[in-house]
């Protein structure tokens, strides 16, 4: 009744144990790698760019003041200033000494495009870094990949090497048993004896291994394994070759950047027209002749259109184009390598996944026979026909079998999964 109780009680606790899938070890990497913080600043940086290209349409307000001296200023002619002087009017004329507060409004009213170019240019810089950072995090899922499948085939091996100690311990039972009435000798149970204490060893090795690689998979996913069990991932077919990676819309928001820039250094040799207005308080004012006759500071303004072109920008533009070609096709030559090398990827892991298979075919006769051979082995050692050196042979043939079996079966889907992120499919 204690033995039924505790089955019971052993399977709810599997069924409640949850098996971490590949897929949820991707997600939970992207959500705890610190650079996915990144978006989130990229985006606010954006927001701030765009704010201020649209600022460039809100009037502009300049404050200003200023005093200064001058070696001269306008004055009458001496003929005039004589005869003001004959009916008693005293014209003292421009002091040299001068002051001035103003406040300057300007509105644009065409800027030659640059406003635009510029938020076309933030809105590119935004992109590439995004498209930087999904690069980056696409690096990530192979690196939880490669953590991921090697836990899978240290798995993999603790259990086959597991299983290779039962039956050892197995014979080993049997062959003490033979010398307990005389049919074997020491040196035959020692042999198994040792074989058993190597596996064991080897056992502690694996152990070992796999609990560092379940550590490091641990800190990418910012989740503990501990308690949980991976699940191996069910196999997949690529059926299209077309790289869908994130190194060519990398490659697309690099080149839009090229063209936002290019518009701007267009937009930079236009000419710019805007509404303006000026207002001052100082001394001299706008009617210099009463400024002539008194050094009272005045109210004063302008208003009108005004345009302005800077033609030294067409000295530079050319040169500035060229540059960006230059860049356009470096862009394109990188393209092209990516896409090589994707290619060549694409064909070697074709090529292994292909071998994989065959040897995955070719795994389960070779366990059958192994097992069979084994079996048989210690049937013969039973009738005294081999001695302990030959079954422990024949084990290690099976245990081996069964290993390379277990290992090219993971390998496969590890090469499936490979091709899979090399092409982003």
């Amino acid at each position: 009744m204690r033995r039924a109780l505790s089955t019971l009680l052993l399977a709810f606790v599997a069924l409640g144990a949850t098996a971490q899938t590949l897929d949820e070890c991707r997600r939970l990497a992207r959500e705890h790698y610190p650079e996915i913080r990144q978006y989130d600043l990229i985006s606010q940086s954006e927001q701030y760019n765009l704010s201020n290209a649209a600022r460039a349409w809100i009037p502009q307000v300049v404050v200003s003041g200023q005093a200064t001296y001058q070696s001269a200023t306008p004055t009458y002619p001496e003929a005039f200033n004589a005869i003001l002087t004959a009916n008693g009017v005293d014209m003292a004329g421009i002091r040299k000494d001068q002051y001035k507060i103003a406040v300057d409004v300007s509105q644009n009213l065409w800027d030659g495009g640059v406003s635009k170019a510029n938020k076309a240019i933030a809105e590119a810089e935004a992109s590439e870094q995004r498209s930087r950072i999904d690069v980056s995090l696409y690096d990530l899922q192979s690196r939880v990949d490669n953590l991921y499948f090697g836990i899978l085939l240290l798995d993999e091996r603790v259990a086959q090497t597991e299983a290779q100690i039962a039956i050892l311990e197995s014979n080993l039972a049997r062959m003490r048993a033979y010398y307990n009435n005389g049919v074997a000798m020491q040196s035959d149970v020692d042999a198994i004896e040792a074989e058993v204490l190597t596996a064991r060893q080897a056992l502690g090795q694996v152990e070992s291994s796999r609990a560092s690689y379940r550590r490091m998979l641990e800190i990418f996913i910012g989740k503990p394994l501990s308690t949980e069990k991976l699940e191996r991932p069910a196999s997949v077919d690529i059926a299209s070759r077309t790289s869908a990676r994130p190194e060519l819309a990398l490659f697309d928001a690099q080149e839009n950047k090229l063209a936002a820039q290019r518009k701007a250094i267009n937009t930079s040799v236009m000419p710019r027209f805007s509404l303006f207005a000026q207002g001052y308080y100082g001394y001299p004012g706008l009617d210099m002749f009463k400024s002539m006759m008194s050094a009272e500071w005045t109210p004063n303004a302008i208003v009108g259109v005004r345009m302005s072109w800077n033609i030294g920008a067409f000295y530079t533009k050319k040169n500035n184009l060229e540059k960006l070609n230059i860049a356009e096709r470096q862009i394109a030559v990188q393209r092209d390598v990516f896409l090589f090398n994707t290619q060549m990827q694409t064909t070697q892991d074709d090529g292994e996944i292909a071998r994989l298979r065959q040897a995955v075919a070719d795994d389960a006769r070779i366990v059958e026979l192994r097992r069979s051979v084994r079996m048989a082995a210690e049937s013969k050692l039973e009738n005294g026909v081999i001695d302990s050196t030959d079954l422990l042979r024949k084990i290690t043939d099976e245990t081996t079998a069964m290993l390379n079996q277990s290992t090219h079966e993971i390998e496969l889907l590890q090469a499936q999964y490979r091709l899979k992120t090399t092409l982003n499919q």
